[in-house]
């Protein structure tokens, strides 16, 4: 096995594949450097090319783009290291990489795993001496393909590899003070939401993303199931999504093209861009080993790798870190990657061996800093967390203790600090009295103390990215309908409602009779046509969806009298659409107490509720327990109450924090009190859409399980669809079938509820990325393509008053809808939001909207059922209005 690196003229053999450029390209694009331009894929691959004297002025470009960013952080001339143990939990993985002596079987070890008692010896050792990160590598899921390591974790009580990386993790925080820096391939959300409270950083190398390495056979990664791009592309963007910090990079010399490597290295810098949680681009040389598929290819050489580190340093700019591995080099080489650009060494130990390259030993911390030192800059030691990554969101705050005894003033490693073990815990308290408690009165008197928080800059990822992509698709503020991908399936609707203005044309005519002789029959086209319809089209559509509503449920005008208690807003995933949630520091940022919880609960029983509906924000301090213990006071101070409570993110929020799984949690929350849960957080159940709408909340998929989970173990839900900001059509129609297939399915759903967006302070509108809310035809299309859509499945069809008004309320009444929700007592999110229709309604109000639809009404339970002869008096003894105290 070769132990040195190759000469600084060789090249690796995917990137001879590339043609070399012209010099006259070459001299291009390297003035471009020079001067400061935004480079393209085209140049990039051009620059990757240089060599000798053009390698040298590339360099020199980089190294000013790399001293800038240092100066404008405060520490100019600093080039950074990670002083770590390397721990290899298990060097078992389900991957079949040709070129890696990592991953082995199970008769050439041991055991298949690293036990505790193990792991804590190699942490205590590295904390003895003065490491700060216990940088946990392991193969991907090796119990989906070793026996042995099934048996093993069955055999030590633990569910996973992950499950038990998570409770090692946890033992190292406890025991030895080290921070852990997770590296466990790919993981989905759920999985990253779960190992964030015990990692400050976690990470995973994308590679490249040169599909063909994967799928074709001979490919580098040809075999092995974690390794395609497209899904390792995925797992760093949900680590975005939730606020992670992570490391991630690129290997140079497996078989990839110079178009390949500048395609990787431009797709790192997109999602850096749109998520900020990228803190550092790790370019690794490949080098190759004996008893691999790829022994005999050439390893690359000191120069390719400089070409390499430079660009992804103008690429990727100023603000990022960029870190070539010391021990992959020969020291005499160190100077020449400085040279291009890195300000950090990566992670080195002075206790243990790269496991993953064993033949390459760590240089000695004096001769690294040395080498530093020589090329003008003063070797320093950091955490695993970047500064720029060390408050809220991105730290969870069970960790925030082990971070900060160990955090400089600077951010980096403090000086003659030792890691001292400390308990792992739940964050200390979570649910008292806070900030703006009379939110819910004040919003309809006052209003609002500012109208962004305080981080709308940051917390919802890159904005002007964000716009591009949503401009690309024309589904935001451009228009209903445009040119991308995304757009193309509703332009047969789009044009169809164009002329219905005027006529009902045959094809309008043709659905509509469809529709009129089986509803749910309609295919998706005939579908998005009657979405499009307009003028004497939409009079047909509303007339025939209220005939299927008068056959299914009668002309009764339902409600319910009920409570809305949402106990906190503060909130840190970033939903782009949201107005509601806060930082905790900010003007209008809330959280109430259990007591105050259930005493807005005994407030609305005395007034004649029969229902409290119950949400709040994800806040960061929110005890795991905190949702059974408020469904428990809820139930001590009502106990005759019906409580709707915990969208599907607050129940994946508690799965996470618990470890319970979703079944067992929701079966928890149903012996705690919880009666039945509201189907939010679904917006539009396409991942396109809500990747727009959100930066951080539950994808499409994890919805689905939550909700279908709960009808499992009894719990019945509503389902909701919020439109009218990025979406199209398309969307309303696949979102209506995917909940027609789950009803029919579980059967758990009590009523659909469609939400018009409301725009006015929302995010996404005010940075200019949504469009402003549905039309009032899109509201009275919405309403009865949900009947016709759901018909003969989800017999109600609830519209929200306090988003589409009374007038809003009495047009949809007309054509499908039979429900107008609740009496809400309070209502916070939709007036935070900007909606114009107030916070709460009485009984008469309600039956009085009934009425100028010139339908009866009718007060019903949560789940549609007859309300008990008292409830429905005391809902009478007086207004709800007048009788509900202001909360202080």
């Amino acid at each position: 096995m070769s132990t040195a690196a190759t000469s600084s003229g060789a090249e690796s053999s995917g990137a001879e594949s590339s043609s070399p450029p012209s010099p006259s390209a070459l001299r291009r694009a390297l003035r471009r450097a020079r001067d400061g331009a935004t480079l393209d894929v085209v140049e990039a691959t051009i620059l990757l090319a240089a060599r000798g004297d053009d390698l040298a002025d590339l360099c020199r470009s980089a190294a000013g783009v790399r001293d800038a960013g240092l100066a404008s952080i405060g520490r100019p001339g600093v080039v950074t290291y990670s002083p770590k143990v390397f721990i290899p939990l298990t060097r078992l993985c389900r991957d079949r990489c040709h070129y890696c002596t990592f991953a082995t079987v199970p008769h050439r070890l041991p055991a298949p795993y690293l036990t505790v008692d193990e792991v804590l010896g190699i942490a205590r050792a590295g904390a003895a001496a003065g490491c700060a990160e216990a940088l946990f590598t392991l193969g991907d899921r090796p119990e989906d393909r070793w026996p042995a390591a099934r048996e093993w974790l069955d055999a030590h009580g633990y569910d996973s590899t992950l499950g038990y990386l998570r409770a090692v993790a946890i033992a190292v925080l406890e025991e030895t003070g080290l921070l852990p820096h997770l590296n466990p391939g790919v993981l989905s959300w759920v999985e990253l939401a779960r190992l964030k409270p015990v990692a400050p950083s976690m990470g995973m190398m994308l590679e490249t993303t040169a599909t063909r390495l994967w799928s074709e056979p001979g490919g580098a990664h040809y075999g092995s199931p974690d390794k395609d791009p497209a899904v390792r592309l995925r797992v760093l963007t949900d680590a975005g999504r939730l606020s992670i910090p992570f490391t991630t990079g690129l290997l140079l010399g497996i078989g990839e093209t110079r178009t390949e490597r500048a395609e990787t290295i431009f797709e790192l810098r997109g999602l850096a861009r749109r998520y900020g949680s990228i803190q550092e681009v790790i370019v690794q040389n490949f080098r190759a080993k004996d008893d691999t598929a790829m022994r005999s290819a050439p390893d690359v050489g000191a120069e390719e790798l400089a070409a390499a580190v430079a660009v992804t340093r103008l690429v990727l700019g100023p603000t990022m870190r960029v870190q070539a591995p010391p021990n992959l080099v020969d020291t005499v080489e160190c100077a020449l990657l400085l040279s291009a650009g890195i300000d950090d060494w990566g992670g080195v130990s002075p206790v243990t061996p790269d496991h993953v390259n064993p033949e390459r030993p760590w240089p000695d911390l004096d001769v690294l800093a040395a080498v530093t030192a020589q090329a003008g800059f003063t070797l320093r030691p950091r955490l695993t967390v970047y500064p720029s990554h060390l408050g809220e969101p991105w730290i969870d705050p069970r960790l925030a203790g082990h971070v900060g005894a160990l955090a400089g003033v600077d951010g980096l490693l403090a000086d003659g600090v030792l890691p001292v073990g400390r308990p792992w815990q739940e964050p200390d308290g979570g649910l008292a009295d806070t900030g703006r408690t009379d939110l819910h009165a004040a919003v309809d008197t006052v209003g609002r103390r500012s109208e962004k928080r305080a981080d709308f800059d940051t917390v919802y990822g890159d904005w002007e990215s964000l716009r591009a992509q949503v401009s690309a698709a024309g589904t935001g503020v451009d228009g209903v309908v445009g040119t991308g991908s995304r757009a193309i399936a509703s332009r047969a609707g789009a044009a169809a409602g164009a002329g219905a203005m005027r006529r009902i044309d045959p094809d309008m005519l043709a659905a509509l009779r469809h529709a009129g002789s089986d509803p749910a029959g309609i295919t998706d086209a005939e579908a998005l046509t009657l979405f499009g319809a307009d003028g004497a089209a939409l009079e047909e559509l509303c007339a025939l969806a209220d005939g299927l509503r008068r056959d299914v449920v009668g002309e009764d005008v339902t409600y319910v009298v009920n409570r809305n208690i949402n106990f906190t807003n503060v909130c840190y995933t970033g939903c782009r659409f949201c107005a509601f949630a806060q930082r905790r520091g900010d003007a209008d940022a809330y959280t109430l107490s259990l007591d105050e919880v259930g005493s807005r609960a005994a407030q609305a029983w005395a007034v004649g509720a029969t229902e409290v509906c119950v949400q709040g924000g994800i806040h960061p301090d929110l005890p795991g327990a905190a949702y059974f213990d408020l469904a428990r006071e809820i139930k001590r101070q009502a106990p005759g109450l019906h409580l709707h409570a915990y969208s599907p993110m607050e129940v994946l929020n508690g799965v996470t924090r618990t470890g319970l799984s979703i079944g067992d949690w929701l079966t928890a929350a149903r012996e705690a009190g919880v009666d039945t849960i509201p189907g939010t957080a679904a917006e539009i159940l396409d991942d396109d859409v809500r990747w727009v709408l959100t930066k951080g909340k539950l994808p499409a998929a994890s919805w689905v399980e939550v909700v279908t989970t709960a009808h499992r173990v009894g719990l019945r839900s509503s389902a909701t669809m919020m439109y009218g900001h990025v979406d199209t059509p398309a969307h309303w129609v696949a979102h209506l079938r995917l909940l027609r297939r789950i009803q029919d399915s579980t059967g758990g759903f009590t009523e659909f509820v469609a939400l018009p967006f409301v725009h006015h302070s929302s995010p996404i509108y005010l940075a200019g990325v949504a469009r402003p809310g549905p039309t009032r035809q899109e509201n009275r299309a919405v309403h009865a393509m949900a009947r016709i859509l759901l018909h003969g499945s989800i017999d109600n069809i609830q519209c929200s008053w306090v988003k589409l008004g009374v007038e809003g309320c009495r047009a949809v009444l007309t054509g499908g809808a039979n429900d107008i929700g609740g009496t809400l007592m309070e209502e916070t999110i939709s007036r935070m939001a900007g909606s114009q229709h107030g916070s709460r309604r009485s009984v008469a109000e309600l039956e009085e909207v009934a009425a100028g639809a010139g339908r009866p009404a009718r007060q019903r339970t949560t789940t549609y059922g007859r309300i008990p002869d008292e409830r429905f008096r005391a809902a009478r003894g007086r207004t709800v209005r007048a009788m509900l105290p202001v909360v202080s």
